[in-house]
């Protein structure tokens, strides 16, 4: 089969597993490990065997981690480094330790063990951050915690690039001691000269291109830089990543940095998705058999090792523990970079293949059963947070305010403005968000703000919630939205609920559920827009406002039937 016909038969395996896996709402990442495993050599069928395939594997990481190195420029690290930099650092450092120390004194080398380690302790950003909006929780603190550590997850993965390679060419601990160091002093030439390299000449060079207005020139430009940076690494001995990290991260500084990113995503993709190929045809299925056992408690550690470790460290930052276990239960899904991680250990030799087949099914198993965990992680998270007594409950907190007159679910922009109107006519109220951050700072604006879920029927019990004459509903999530107002409806259906709503879609749909009015953000500031052109217009302001009434009275149907006009046309 000659190369045009291999890249055509790769090409349309490609685009049938990746609709079939689109409309399936499956990550893409798992998608080409399966192209991968069809295409493989250890697979019945055609076998694609391009010569050149695994260098243009290798340059997915490179651009995968130039991508990271923009979104965490020196500044961006400095600014994240008390809760994420710490959290992420401290998850993926006490993951590959306890890993590392529990396969060592299970025999294997520590070698081996670390690389495992350090595999396993890497999270899918993918599966998590498209579950998570999938179930309306990406808004959550416990959904934007768990995305934000397994992105950075990503940056602190950056020492196993210069490490593994170094454990697969020293023999003995005097060796390995000397080849460490020396990697790390040629990682700190490295950056020095990158760093200083892209102050004094990178800017000016890009703005230099920037003036010829090409969008062409820049692309070009963009890839020059990133190879550039990669092969210098490469002639260090250190990896080709590294030196697209350093790149990213002196040009995420910069005023360019977004049109960068865009203009280097069509290749990041489609290399990336090269790379999860070639992963995808290490997999032999053979070996299922005889290694089956061996991965599932290669899963099992994975698995439990970073649940017990998340869970510990974010309840120690502040969390309560039943966020902390939801936390836990989100990272504990397996990593695409893991797969990075455990290909470059595979070509350094650090490990041998038939580990590396246990550890590789390990990871996709885990990604099978992190899904399902993710999924339920509020019911498994409420079985494993045992009660505490530490501060006062939710009914001593709530005893000593008045019976509220309005209670407010959600203290973002739009709760907040709601809180001061409402304070400002001196209404009684109690607001409810599940953001620590947000309810801080509603109580020291003065504010009557708790932390809860308003959509919980033991706070809406605690706060008295059947003795309110309203209830109004801000939160952002349309599915924490939809949650909270049949709530509502249920605790105390005699409490009239109004509710935010992004669009007609979801106001009609919160109006189901219960609600007796969903103002959708879109129409509104559409009807505001209108209304001051009308008034420009000297048109009468009692007019305009009967008119925007009329609407609101008739659920917006003139707005929709013309807009349904618009788009049969």
């Amino acid at each position: 089969m000659d190369t045009m016909v291999q890249i055509i038969l790769l090409l349309v395996v490609s685009v049938m597993v990746m609709v079939a896996f689109q409309r399936l709402h499956i990550p893409s990442s798992l998608g080409y490990l399966l192209v991968g495993l069809i295409l493989g050599p250890y697979t019945t069928g055609p076998t694609v065997q391009i010569s050149e395939f695994k260098i243009l594997a290798e340059f997915g990481v490179v651009f995968l981690l130039f991508s990271i190195g923009l979104n965490y420029s020196l500044p961006q690290l400095h600014a994240m480094r008390h809760q994420i930099l710490g959290l992420g650092t401290a998850q993926v450092a006490l993951t590959t330790a306890a890993v590392a120390a529990l396969l060592w004194l299970a025999g294997l080398s520590p070698a081996v063990a670390f690389v495992i380690g350090a595999v396993f302790a890497q999270s899918s950003s993918t599966i998590i951050g498209r579950q998570l909006a999938e179930q309306g929780e990406d808004a959550t603190p416990h959904g934007r915690l768990g995305l934000a550590i397994s992105v950075f997850q990503d940056v602190t993965a950056v020492p196993f690039l210069i490490l593994i390679p170094v454990l697969g060419a020293a023999t003995g601990m005097n060796a390995l001691a000397g080849e460490l160091g020396w990697a790390m002093a040629k990682a700190v030439l490295a950056f020095a000269l990158v760093f200083y390299a892209m102050r004094w000449a990178m800017r000016p060079f890009f703005h230099l291109v920037a003036e010829s207005r090409s969008a062409e020139l820049l692309t070009l430009t963009v890839l020059l830089v990133v190879l550039a940076t990669a092969w210098m690494t490469n002639s260090l001995g250190l990896s080709l990543a590294f030196g697209a990290f350093l790149a990213g991260m002196m040009l995420g500084e910069t005023e360019f940095r977004h049109q960068v990113e865009s203009s280097i995503r069509p290749f990041r993709d489609v290399l990336l998705g090269l790379f999860f190929v070639g992963i995808g045809m290490l997999i032999d299925p053979s070996t299922l058999p005889r290694i089956w056992h061996w991965a599932l408690l290669g899963t099992l550690l994975l698995l439990g090792s970073k649940i017990v470790v998340v869970a510990v460290i974010v309840r120690r930052s502040g969390m309560d523990a039943l966020a902390a276990w939801r936390t836990a239960l989100l990272l504990a899904v397996g990593g695409e970079f893991g797969f990075a991680l455990l290909a470059i250990a595979l070509e350094s030799s650090v490990i041998e293949p038939e580990v590396g087949q246990i550890v590789l099914t390990a990871v996709l198993f885990s990604m099978i059963i992190g899904v399902l965990l993710i999924r339920y992680n509020e019911a498994i998270a409420a079985s494993l947070a045992r009660p505490t007594t530490e501060g006062p409950s939710l009914a001593d907190r709530v005893a000593g305010l008045p019976v509220p007159q309005v209670l407010i679910g959600g203290y973002g922009r739009v709760g907040h403005t709601i809180a001061v109107l409402l304070k400002s006519s001196g209404v009684d109220f109690v607001a409810f968000d599940t953001d620590p951050t947000r309810v801080k700072q509603g109580q020291a604006d003065g504010h009557a703000v708790l932390y809860g879920d308003i959509a919980d029927a033991e706070l809406l019990a605690a706060a008295r919630a059947e003795r309110a004459s309203l209830a109004i509903v801000t939160v952002d999530s349309h599915a924490i939205a939809l949650r909270s107002v049949a709530a509502l409806r249920q605790h105390c259906p005699h409490v009239p609920v109004i509710a935010r709503a992004r669009d007609l879609q979801a106001s009609s749909a919160l109006v189901e559920a219960g609600a007796i009015h969903a103002y959708p953000e879109a129409i509104e500031s559409s009807l505001r827009l209108g209304a001051t052109a009308l008034r420009m217009l000297r048109i009468s302001t009692v007019d305009i406002d009967q008119m925007l009434q009329d609407i609101r009275d008739g659920d917006y149907q003139p707005v929709i039937e013309t807009k349904t006009k618009v788009d049969t046309k």
